[in-house]
């Protein structure tokens, strides 16, 4: 039954039903958003936060000013670094894992989900206390193993060469448990009798992988891939704990550096477009996303 078929009560019942689910939708989502949107126009800051007299229009203006800002696009730059280098390394390195642990020789392999998983749900402060430890100049662990070798120690954090690099491998580490989960369970869906088809065919393990795993797998990685994508897109928590976005600027993101004007300098006004630019970055990443899974279906 369609909209348009039912009766006046009907669709007072079902208004009724989503009138909460709808409620906290507008008043924590469409709201912030809609009045974000309005700011990101104005050069609201701390003034008119304290008398909307000050609050003035300025158009466009944020918006150009962004396009000028070469600290935008050095934020831009390190954000795509990390998203197109970070990105692909988190799904290689959650489908490798996932592999191993699907593997039917694989011993304690509820255990090894669990240790792979708890990054994921660990507070990411805690982690931060450790990985600096690790990435330390003098005592860190990675320069004591790179010692082993006769390399000389790198100073990991503050050397803006290897400073997006330490991030990358931070988060790599913090986010590969989810995307494993979700490969782990791709891969108990693709049927038994494929494989056994195949090895009567005489194909190798390689073969078996490049025709039958990586076709049956193409949807979920495809969702793993774009998703990470995403978020990677908002990177803020680990340079903001980590380094702040420096050296240089060399681990700053467009949300943190969105961060930065809308709460350390109060240009909130400025902070909207910057949100914004984010936003239309995202929904073109999206819109690619159902491309491709339009094409996948009707293929």
């Amino acid at each position: 039954m369609t909209i348009a078929t039912r009766t006046q009560p009907q669709i007072i019942t079902t208004a009724l039903f989503l009138s909460p689910a709808l409620s906290v939708l507008a008043a924590f989502f469409f709201v912030p958003v809609l009045s974000s949107f309005l700011l990101s126009f104005t050069d609201f800051d701390i003034y008119a936060l304290g008398n909307l007299e000050y609050l003035r229009f300025v158009g466009l203006k944020n918006y150009e000013s962004l396009l000028n800002d070469p600290l935008f696009w050095k934020a831009l730059q390190n954000t795509f670094f990390f998203v197109f280098v970070g990105g692909p390394l988190s799904v290689l390195f959650s489908l490798s894992t996932a592999l191993l642990l699907n593997a039917k020789l694989a011993p304690w392999r509820g255990l090894f989900r669990l240790i792979y998983f708890a990054p994921v749900v660990t507070t990411l402060v805690a982690v931060a206390v450790v990985w600096r430890y690790l990435y330390h100049p003098r005592f860190g662990l990675l320069n004591s193993l790179l010692g082993l070798f006769g390399l000389s120690p790198i100073d990991w954090l503050g050397d803006p060469t290897w400073a997006m690099p330490a991030i990358i491998l931070l988060a790599i580490w913090k986010n590969f448990g989810y995307n494993m989960l979700i490969f782990i369970a791709g891969l108990q869906n693709i049927p038994d009798e494929l494989y056994e088809a195949a090895r009567i065919d005489g194909a190798g393990a390689l073969m078996q992988f490049w025709n039958i795993t990586l076709p049956q797998l193409a949807p979920t990685s495809l969702f793993v891939g774009l998703t990470t994508m995403i978020g990677y897109f908002q990177l803020f928590a680990e340079p903001y704990v980590m380094t702040q976005g420096g050296p240089m600027n060399s681990t700053l993101s467009i949300v943190l550096l969105m961060y930065q004007h809308g709460f350390r300098w109060w240009s909130i006004g400025y902070a909207a477009s910057i949100a914004f630019v984010l936003f239309a970055m995202i929904f073109i990443v999206s819109l690619v996303q159902v491309k491709l899974q339009k094409g996948m279906q009707e293929s």
